[in-house]
């Protein structure tokens, strides 16, 4: 009889765990396909691993507009800059072997560096605290340019700022740890990181950072032409040299072995991941990122995480032993990776639901459907949550969305709500001005500005538009 009871309170506990997993299911793809709906968004592939099993993997939609075929897990989506995760972890491979130095100077791997260079290190490299130009500001560097005629085009500029002082994104970075990687490794960069991070995925992975190459499988991005109004094949081309910072091109099996071959240490050990997670000491002591990896907390709750293009991103929780894929090929309106890495989150584990981000992504999913009545009301209803709550930067950005995919009329609307409920920002009539400018309404637009101006004196930019409006009301 105890046999029994102890297998049917087994059997009880089983049934309610699988019908606790399905119910999260189907909230999952609930919310992904309104995202879907609500962003346009062709393709898209979700992928979700909790206590080292894979409980959600789903595609949706199409790999090309041009034709029918569906997105599947052969599917390899280009991730952007979220490729500069496997770059860290090859980097910290080498480190962990003894091959590579946090504190090496980056004179040690690469030749004929400019003097100003030769103080920096791979953790500045590793943490966009180098100093050095951004590559992708000067158009004259070729994609196809050898690496020692960008390295002098790049000596002719100035330091951007003292080395290890601040956080700016660069890609001359991760430039500079492919060489490093490829001097110490004698391989390619794209063999090191295929042999040593995806030797039981090589057919799901694909290096080029050319959108104009034809890949058999891989999906192609579009990017959203508001005046047109549809979408248009990305045209991007930067490049073997910019394999390492946005080159990857991957399945959703083969993102989801990567995830679990990192947290089982399979990749990495222990104690090199949390090296790898530790947040760098920037020299401002205001910046917070750690080498490579940006850092979240919620709820206390650590997680790390990047993206890349707007149309991927990969967020880890430790802790919660969760992580989740999110690749897609486009959107129309507002770039969601991490809104929608958030969202499931909460979902699966609810000490991971951050109630004002909710909030702001209710509101934000409302003012982006046409005309839509309740947006106000809605907004009032989240807001009345909590009154500390403040969305004046989420009201400006979904004003200035709007304003993006010429929905003039409804960004004005959107302005005006976030300057009544923002009376002493500056940066809200400025907006409203902006707002009332590009509907040809001069009078208010004027007026706005002028409101702007007595809020922040130093508004240059509302002194040059109160003029140029002066003018233009005055040849009417």
């Amino acid at each position: 009889m105890k046999q029994f009871i102890l297998t049917t309170l087994a059997l009880s506990i089983s049934m309610t765990v699988f019908s606790q997993k399905a119910e999260q299911s189907a909230l999952i793809d609930q919310y992904v396909k309104e995202m879907i709906t609500i962003n346009h968004i062709p393709g898209l592939a979700i992928g979700v691993i909790k206590d080292d099993k894979i409980i959600f993997q789903q595609y949706y939609g199409r790999e090309t507009l041009e034709s029918d075929k569906k997105v599947d897990s052969n599917s390899m989506f280009r991730i952007y800059s979220t490729s500069k995760l496997m770059s860290n972890v090859g980097v910290f491979q080498l480190i962990e072997k003894g091959q590579l130095s946090l504190e090496d100077n980056i004179s040690k791997y690469i030749e004929n560096l400019p003097k100003e260079w030769q103080d920096v290190k791979v953790k500045h490299l590793l943490t966009h605290s180098s100093g050095i130009p951004n590559l992708i500001a000067y158009s004259d560097i070729l994609a196809d340019d050898s690496n020692a005629k960008v390295i002098e085009r790049l000596a002719k500029e100035k330091m951007e700022f003292k080395t290890g002082n601040q956080f700016s994104y660069n890609q001359t970075n991760y430039f500079l740890l492919t060489m490093i990687i490829e001097k110490i490794t004698g391989q390619s960069f794209e063999d090191f990181i295929i042999n040593n991070q995806f030797s039981d995925a090589k057919n799901q992975v694909v290096f080029s950072s050319n959108a104009l190459e034809t890949i058999p499988h891989r999906v192609v991005k579009y990017n959203y032409n508001a005046a047109k109004e549809q979408y248009e094949k990305s045209t991007d081309v930067n490049g073997t040299r910019a394999h390492s910072a946005n080159g990857i091109a991957i399945t959703l099996p083969a993102f989801l072995k990567w995830s679990s071959h990192l947290s089982k240490n399979e990749l990495l050990h222990q104690k090199t991941k949390e090296m790898m997670w530790q947040p760098f000491d920037f020299g401002n002591k205001k910046d917070v990122f750690s080498y490579g990896w940006d850092i979240t907390k919620v709820n206390n709750i650590t997680s790390y995480n990047f993206s890349g293009g707007n149309v991927s991103s990969y967020k880890i929780y430790p802790k919660n032993n969760l992580a989740i894929v999110m690749m897609s090929n486009g959107y129309s309106l507002f770039p969601v990776q991490y809104r929608i890495v958030n969202h499931i989150a909460a979902i699966i584990d609810k000490s991971l639901a951050d109630d004002h981000s909710l909030a702001e992504e209710t509101i934000i999913s409302e003012f982006s459907k046409k005309n839509n009545p309740d947006a106000e009301k809605i907004y009032y209803s989240m807001k009345a949550k909590n009154s500390k709550w403040n969305f004046e930067n989420t009201l400006n950005e979904i004003g200035y969305i709007l304003l993006r995919n010429s929905r003039i009329d409804e960004a004005v609307k959107v302005f005006s709500l976030n300057a009544k409920e923002n009376p002493q920002s500056a940066n809200a009539f400025d907006s409203l001005g902006e707002g009332y400018f590009l509907s040809k309404n001069y009078a208010l637009a004027l007026e706005n500005y002028k409101k702007s101006l007595a809020l922040n004196p130093d508004n240059t930019n509302a002194v040059n538009m109160i003029h140029k409006l002066e003018d233009l009301m005055k040849k009417k």
